[in-house]
This record gives structure tokens, sequence and C-alpha cells, in this order.
């Protein structure tokens, strides 16, 4: 079974054909991604508009050298496209152009959670994670923790209550003048800087609680930066991106494994833009080895939005017989828990 995935949820064009893989799961054929960076980059952010429009202009020539490089339109079973959540006008474009090209080759279609896509991308993976297991999906736009006892079924446990990690990183950045997206700048940085230098707040230390806060982090930081007397640079901007980083981390991966621990779930999945921070993957690593957990990271590349865990998250629902209604509209929200 070949399938066709369709990514347009914010400021990534992509698309992918993924199939059958010896080891029973999903296996890449081709995966394309235009990014619009350069086009957001001057404004310190995505620009909905912007994004909408660079998806018109890309999208099918995307969606063409995807399906070309997968062997041609004749071998595909299905489509799948991200429906939510995500930019409405973003993710319009990917719909339209899946439910068109459905129609035109007389295929059944599937609207995916852009989450659900993200936690599909460890199905790529030579040997996927067991279930039942922790997720800790982490991006621009989301920090949250999931139960997940089996696929496709999925129990939030705890949820940020404000900014998510990805935007602490991203905002900050801004502040320092890094550039647009801030959190790979701030890794870069943080190769070289002391995680201890700078004394930055861990939002909602209560072991108790699995819920995330990153607005106090953020809040601080900024003021840091703006009170400095010495300006960040050099070894000292380092540090301080060593710090936040640090932060950051640290809560992600204590509360996971508590959550783990309580749930008696054998490791703990990674997935989302954040989960290609470096420390965010050792930190996660380590402290899961010394518990005696597992952890899953997927490969960096498909960390960030693309269209391989989209078709991945098709490829497994197809084989359970699911397809989407025509008249299915996206959805700006759509919780992963409510997957109806």
């Amino acid at each position: 079974m070949k399938i066709l995935g369709i990514e347009t949820s914010c400021d990534e064009t992509a698309a992918a054909v993924v199939t059958d893989s010896p080891k029973g799961g999903p296996a890449i054929v081709s995966n394309v991604i235009y990014s619009q960076v350069k086009a957001h980059a001057p404004f310190g952010g995505v620009v909905p508009e912007i994004a909408s429009r660079e998806h018109v202009n890309r999208i099918v020539g995307v969606v063409e050298q995807a399906v070309e490089e997968g062997g041609g339109f004749d071998e595909l079973d299905g489509i799948a496209v991200t429906s939510g959540p995500g930019l409405v006008g973003c993710l319009l474009v990917g719909v339209q152009m899946a439910k068109g090209l459905a129609i035109a080759r007389g295929l059944p279609w599937l609207g995916i959670n852009h989450l659900e896509g993200h936690l599909c991308a460890s199905l790529l993976a030579d040997e996927p994670p067991e279930y039942p297991h922790l997720a800790l999906v982490v991006s621009g736009g989301h920090t949250h923790l999931y139960h997940v006892p089996e696929f496709g079924v999925y129990h939030l446990i705890g949820r940020t209550l404000d900014d998510a990690a990805g935007e602490a990183f991203d905002k900050v950045a801004k502040v320092l003048g890094l550039g647009y997206p801030g959190g790979i700048h701030v890794d870069r940085l943080a190769q070289t800087g002391d995680g201890k230098a700078f004394a930055l707040p861990r939002g909602l230390p209560d072991k108790k609680v699995f819920d995330f806060s990153f607005s106090g982090l953020k809040t601080k930081s900024i003021e840091m930066i703006r009170n400095s007397e010495q300006p960040m640079q050099g070894q000292r901007l380092a540090d301080f991106c060593a710090s936040l980083q640090e932060a950051i981390a640290d809560v992600l991966t204590k509360k996971a494994i508590l959550a783990a621990k309580k749930l008696g779930v054998g490791g703990i999945v990674l997935a989302g833009g954040v989960a290609a921070n470096s420390r965010l993957r050792s930190l996660l690593e380590e402290r899961t080895r010394n518990h005696g957990l597992w952890s899953f990271s997927p490969p960096r590349p498909l960390c960030t939005d693309n269209g391989a865990m989209i078709a991945a998250a098709g490829w497994s629902r197809f084989q359970l017989g699911q397809k989407t209604a025509w008249d299915t509209k996206v959805r700006s929200r759509w919780p992963l828990d409510d997957l109806s």
C-alpha cells in the first residue's frame, strides 16, 4: 500500500509517499519539504497570510515531486492530509489539494490530526517504540503529555497552561536578536555555554502536577536581557542560551519521567519541532536510562513539520479501513484526545 501525505498546517509545504515496510510498518519512499523560513524571517515569526500564499505557490510542485519520486500517481492507494490543528488558510490549501487529487484519481482520503502526525514519525523508525508509552509533544504551539496505550488512543495527562516551550524559545531568541526560528539559534549557541550560569525559573515545580508553564521563564528571561548591565554577546550570550535551554529541558524531562512512572509505562516518545533540540534529547535519554525507562527521539529531519509523518499516520489508519467524509472541514483547534 502506498500513501501520499500532505502537510501545510503552518510554514512548511511538504509531501511524502510511504509504503509497507518489510518489518510491518510504514517506510519512506519520498519526502519533499519546502521551508518558508526566508519569507517569514524579516517579520520574526510566521505571518498567516504570507504562509497561505506560499503554500498556494508551492503545493503543486512539491506534491508532483513527491509523487514522481514515489513511483507515480497510478501507484497511490490513498491520500492523507493535515486537516488540523493549524492556521486555517494554510490547512485549506493542503486539504483542497488532497481532495482534488482524491476525486480525480478515485482514491480515498483521510484528514489527519497534526499532533498524531508528529507521534507517527516514530513509526518510520527501523525499530519503532512499543505500546503503551508516554508521549511528550513539544513544538512552537504545543507542549503536551499523553498516555498512549495503543495506536490512535491518546489520553491527555498534562499540558502547558500558557506558553508552549517552543514559543518561549522563539520569543526570547527574538529579544536577543538571534533571528527566526529562534530555537535553532539558541541550540547552536548553547553548545559552548554553561547551563548553570544564569538562574532561570522552573514553572510549576510541584511533582504532583504534570502541567507546564513557560510564561514566567519567558518573562524573566526577557527582563534579565533588557536589564543586563553587560551586553548579551560572546560567552555571556552562549551561557544565557545554555541556561534557557537547560531550564526548558529540565522541566520537560522531569515531568515526563514522573508521569511515565506513575502510569507504569516502559518509556517515553519525544515528538514535535522542539524534539530536535540537542539538550532535550540528551537529557531525556540520560534521565530515562537512570530511571530504568527507554526513550525514543525521531531523526531530526522528522521532528519538524513534514509530509512523511502525515503519510505514516494515514498509512496506519488506512490499514484499519478508515477514510474521511468529503464534507469534513479543517479545524484550527483539534484536541488529540478527541479525534472524533
